[in-house]
């Protein structure tokens, strides 16, 4: 009965791509005082869900093709709201609402899997 239902693989592809940007927040921060070190930051999950293909439940086989899995997120080097004169681009301020941001993101994505997980237990009863 779960194999059709895709929510708990969303949402753990979705808890993967935050850690991956909590650590790379984690990893800006440490480096805020590195000479020209460059902040980093990973791909939007949106861009991440444009790339991977969910296999949905058909009631024929020739309705819907085999999906593809989905591809691990990458960071990427971008200018932060300051460059200093050392070179580097962190911006604590710009880092502490992307924190902020991902924690708000994780507390909803686990609201959810928890809220569906009740109804499927209440269905079962």
């Amino acid at each position: 009965m779960v194999d059709g239902i895709h929510l708990f693989s969303l949402a753990s592809r979705k808890s993967e791509w935050l850690s991956v940007r909590q650590a790379t927040i984690a990893e800006n921060v440490a480096n805020a005082s590195t000479p020209g070190f460059r902040a980093r930051d990973v791909e939007p999950f949106r861009d991440v869900l444009d790339r991977t293909s969910l296999q949905l439940a058909a009631t024929r086989p020739d309705h819907l093709l085999p999906a593809q899995d989905a591809r691990v997120s990458e960071t990427r080097t971008r200018d932060g709201w300051a460059i200093t004169h050392s070179g580097n681009s962190v911006s604590i301020e710009e880092e502490l609402i992307k924190a902020s941001s991902a924690s708000r993101e994780h507390s909803l994505a686990s609201g959810i899997v928890k809220s569906f997980h009740r109804m499927l237990m209440q269905s079962a009863r």
